[in-house]
């Protein structure tokens, strides 16, 4: 999945869940602070040893072969409230938060990497 498509596909269900009810505007204060608490649940994860090891094989299954019910037991079993689930979830809040900002978060990476890779070691700094 490319970054603009995420973006786009993690707006619509944000606003589809109703996060954004009509007429009422998001700070950007308030959205980053929602990425923020996501990487703190994953400073927890961590913390419990909470590593999801999923099955590569369970990502790649149509509807036709497991029933959704079946892949959300496997979801809640293998990887709900893990690390990787914790990181996944902080890249939706972010996509979703471009997708309200109307932020062209594919070009401002490419920028930003094209940017990075004249900067000095360490960029200048101990760490």
């Amino acid at each position: 999945m490319e970054i603009s498509e995420l973006v786009k596909i993690a707006h619509a269900n944000a606003v589809a869940k109703g996060f954004y009810p009509e007429g009422q505007k998001k700070e950007l204060g308030t959205l980053l602070m929602l990425v923020v608490s996501e990487l703190g649940e994953c400073l927890e994860a961590d913390r419990r040893g909470k590593w999801a090891i999923p099955d590569e094989a369970w990502y790649n299954l149509d509807s036709q072969t497991v029933s959704q019910n079946d892949k959300n037991a496997w979801f809640e079993k293998e990887i709900k409230d893990s690390v990787q689930d914790e990181i996944a979830d902080a890249f939706i809040r972010l996509a979703d938060m471009c997708g309200y900002y109307n932020i062209d978060i594919d070009s401002q990476i490419r920028a930003k990497m094209d940017y990075n890779a004249t900067r000095e070691k360490l960029h200048g700094k101990k760490y």
